[in-house]
């Protein structure tokens, strides 16, 4: 089975604990197993190293054949750090009314949903709520807001912006996620809450 978990390794290792899962990996890009418990690249290398090994092949043909067989997802995350609590709480509030209201289009295609994600950890039984809203698309695209308080200062909002296609394999990441980038902007309202028309970062 596969378990989507807010972010934080606590949740992976009480799933490692309980024997449920074998492999971790985390929005920011961090990855491990069950065998080497870090985040912080080790087991990352070793695993590529693996897979080259294996292949005898390039990371990039390596990843240029995964593709053109399962398709690609373009994958960013733009952060907006320094904001006010206010601020934060503003898009928060913004962002969170979609969950019982329709939401604009996504690009050129529908919004299928709009959650505000929460996870029960199937060993502890344990809940935790308002981990961030998720909208999805018809055609699976995902911006996923989330407020951090572990930003440089103050509050950051972190925008998370998914697409996957089996045709466009060799794109700009920004550029084709520019559609979703738009959609963020408007449903957020950024601008017009925090000033900001540029994040602070770009992942």
């Amino acid at each position: 089975p596969i378990y989507e978990t807010p972010t934080g390794w606590k949740y992976f290792g009480s799933l490692m604990d309980a024997g449920m899962i074998v492999l971790c990996g985390e929005e920011s890009f961090g990855t491990g197993s069950c065998h080497i418990r870090e985040k912080d690249g080790i087991w990352a290398a070793l695993a590529w190293l693996s897979i080259i090994a294996f292949k005898q092949q390039t990371v990039e043909a390596i990843v240029t054949a995964h593709w053109e067989e399962f398709g690609r997802h373009y994958y960013s995350r733009h952060d907006y750090e320094g904001l006010t609590a206010e601020q934060g709480a503003r898009v928060m509030q913004q962002v969170n009314s979609y969950t019982s209201r329709p939401s604009p289009d996504m690009g050129l295609t529908k919004v299928a949903s709009c959650v505000n994600f929460s996870y029960t950890d199937p060993v502890t039984e344990d809940t935790t709520s308002n981990q961030g809203v998720v909208f999805t698309s018809t055609t699976g695209s995902r911006v996923i807001f989330r407020l951090s308080g572990t930003g440089s200062s103050g509050a950051t909002i972190r925008v998370y912006l998914e697409r996957y296609t089996k045709t466009d394999l060799n794109k700009d990441v920004q550029k084709i996620l520019e559609p979703l980038v738009v959609f963020a902007g408007e449903v957020g309202d950024i601008l017009g809450i925090t000033g900001r028309d540029t994040p602070t970062v770009i992942t």
